[in-house]
């Protein structure tokens, strides 16, 4: 999901601001009464956007019927990404503002584990039989450095390339489109500036305002792509630091560099726009504006009955093709994977009743029904086995498939404040403020203060 998924560390409020804004989200805080479990989460910009509400408002109906005299209250976060986790981290730092259960990205959960702001969920799950239906890379991505689980997953995703059927006839380009290698890509969205004026041939996400899309969906897609496809191109494991800027990561910001400078993106003040994701799934996309888009594999849940933006004709005209490598080298695709959990904060009043909340929203039924109305891949086993999921909507079998050459960021401590400089090198070679040389030096000092000086060269 919305992957979906920028940081605490961007200081895009002042402190008074987000602790007036927890304050009146979270009221008098979770422990005020015991019957009732508090349950935040983050709400989409887009108001005509239900996706989540509808699904969180089906299960708090099922909880209050299954359980009397309890209560739940929904406690939405209306902000863009980088301005959720900021907020969501300022509410938990108090036992006044804490809910009882939080909506975590993965990529943010070990900063938060480190901060002691999340609970260990190990005692719940050992006496829960569906947490064997979990798969295991999924686990994995909720677990701190000290092995204990603070998070279930509610889903993953994976990533890929978007492109519009009509823009690519126009463009005289193939409706059965697979590049094979950067090249390729960018060739097709020179073509398709040459030939279909008036729109944008490609988005790569990008900057600081665009938080972690522009690090994963965007810089990442294109790191990860520039190896032989074993070693991690961002941290060393066994070293245990982080790997200064090398050459694939000059490419890849070479990529960014070629798609604003030669014009074949957004306009820049677009593309630095925090809101322009919904930009793209809810205009740009459905009206034929945008060729290419580099995205994730969640987003014809905007495109869903009662979404809103509703498009039934997406899967008719929206081709997918996996990202190539950057020169085609082994295994020829790329993709980055993350995905959501629900957490019991540390501070959370009513933690029993917050697990089971957690218990009930992952039935196998409502699980799966997740998935599907948020165009999620399923991380419970009997979930992804079942027919029903695999052929609820077009797409799944497609993003599904990317699992095999998928990748998962570095979930350390500092990785939030390391993708903080991965954006900003990033929107130097945007408004080319910078050269590519220059933003990978900026890059590396800001690892190093990022690392606390733990990295290495490659």
């Amino acid at each position: 999901m919305p992957v979906r998924p920028t940081v605490r560390f961007t200081a895009l409020f002042t402190l008074t601001a987000l602790a007036s804004t927890s304050l009146a989200a979270c009221g008098s805080g979770s422990g005020s009464d015991p019957d009732t479990v508090k349950v935040s989460f983050k709400q989409s910009t887009d108001n005509s956007i239900k996706v989540m509400d509808t699904y969180l408002g089906d299960i708090k109906k099922q909880f209050e019927k299954a359980n009397p005299g309890k209560k739940v209250e929904l406690v939405p976060i209306k902000a863009p990404d980088s301005e959720y986790y900021t907020k969501l981290q300022q509410m938990l730092r108090s036992p006044k503002t804490a809910p009882d259960l939080v909506y975590e990205d993965t990529f943010l959960i070990n900063s938060d584990i480190t901060s002691g702001y999340l609970k260990p969920l190990d005692d719940y799950l050992a006496e829960w039989k569906d947490w064997d239906q979990f798969i295991d890379t999924a686990k994995a991505a909720a677990k701190g450095e000290d092995g204990k689980t603070y998070g279930v997953p509610d889903g993953t995703d994976t990533r890929g390339l978007w492109f519009s059927k009509d823009v690519f006839a126009k463009a005289g380009l193939p409706a059965d489109w697979q590049p094979k290698t950067w090249d390729e890509v960018l060739d097709a969205a020179r073509t398709i500036k040459e030939k279909v004026p008036g729109v944008t041939p490609i988005n790569v996400y990008t900057g600081k305002p665009a938080g972690e899309m522009a690090t994963m969906q965007g810089f990442e897609m294109l790191l990860y792509g520039t190896g032989d496809g074993g070693a991690d191109p961002l941290y060393d494991k066994g070293a245990k630091k982080w790997i200064t800027a090398g050459q694939g990561f000059r490419d890849s910001l070479g990529f960014v560099e070629t798609v604003y400078k030669e014009k074949l993106g957004p306009e820049v003040s677009d593309a630095l726009d925090p809101n322009f994701s919904t930009k793209i799934r809810g205009e740009l996309l459905p009206q034929g504006k945008l060729g290419i888009a580099l995205d994730g594999s969640w987003l014809p849940q905007d495109w869903l009955e009662g979404s809103g933006h509703e498009w039934p004709e997406w899967s008719k005209e929206l081709g997918l093709a996996a990202m190539p490598t950057q020169n085609g080298q082994a295994p020829g695709r790329v993709s980055m994977s993350g995905g959501w959990t629900w957490s019991i904060p540390d501070k959370a009043g009513n933690p029993d009743l917050a697990f089971e909340f957690i218990k009930t929203m992952q039935t196998k039924a409502n699980a799966q029904k997740w998935y599907v109305a948020n165009s999620g891949i399923a991380v419970r086993e009997d979930v992804a086995n079942d027919p029903a999921y695999v052929d609820a909507q077009p797409g799944i079998k497609f993003f599904t498939d990317l699992v095999a050459d998928t990748h998962y960021r570095p979930a350390y401590p500092a990785y939030p404040k390391v993708s903080v400089a991965i954006q900003e090198a990033m929107e130097g070679v945007t408004t080319g403020d910078k050269s590519v040389e220059e933003a990978a030096r900026g890059y590396d000092e800001a690892l190093k203060e990022a690392t606390d000086n733990q990295v290495v060269s490659k």
